[in-house]
């Protein structure tokens, strides 16, 4: 991370029995299915953008916080992030969480600083990010797309 980062980071306590916290198998099993990589509304987005002609890295390990779409060419990465796991509205959500508060909330505020230190590193890097949330990229991947691609074009343009 950037040195120049001055915010202490949160301290997420661990997710186990010994910490007090309790999982069944049932819940254990159905965390065990939340996808982080390949997810639906990243696919539509992909196939969209390759689809327009243009060639990216997924899950780039180079660049900080492993952008899901990167365009080295253009200096530009695309995160499409999950409601829930990146804090949309949080402070109206976070007071319905109820089970295992103290590690959910740190949790969900350690990503949403993570986020901000990503965008900073890579912004001082040259690095234009675009984060979309899921549902934004279901219902309006056209919208999504078409903002995306008018960048890449700006970008392209300026480099003749």
């Amino acid at each position: 991370m950037s040195k120049d980062y001055t915010i202490e980071r949160i301290k997420v306590p661990r997710f186990n029995e010994a910490s007090g916290f309790y999982t069944t198998p049932k819940r254990s099993k159905i965390m065990s299915k939340i996808k982080g990589k390949n997810t639906k509304p990243e696919l539509a987005f992909r196939k969209a953008l390759y689809a327009a002609g243009y060639r990216y890295r997924i899950d780039y390990k180079k660049l900080i916080g492993k952008p899901d779409i990167a365009l080295p060419k253009y200096k530009t990465v695309i995160f499409i992030d999950g409601e829930y796991w990146h804090g949309k509205n949080w402070e109206e959500r976070k007071p319905k969480v109820k089970t295992n508060r103290e590690f959910w909330i740190a949790k969900i505020e350690r990503n949403m600083q993570r986020d901000l230190e990503v965008n900073q590193e890579l912004t001082s890097l040259g690095y234009t990010i675009f984060r979309f949330w899921e549902t934004e990229v279901k219902k309006n991947l056209n919208e999504c797309i078409e903002k995306t691609i008018e960048h890449l074009n700006t970008v392209q343009m300026s480099a003749k």
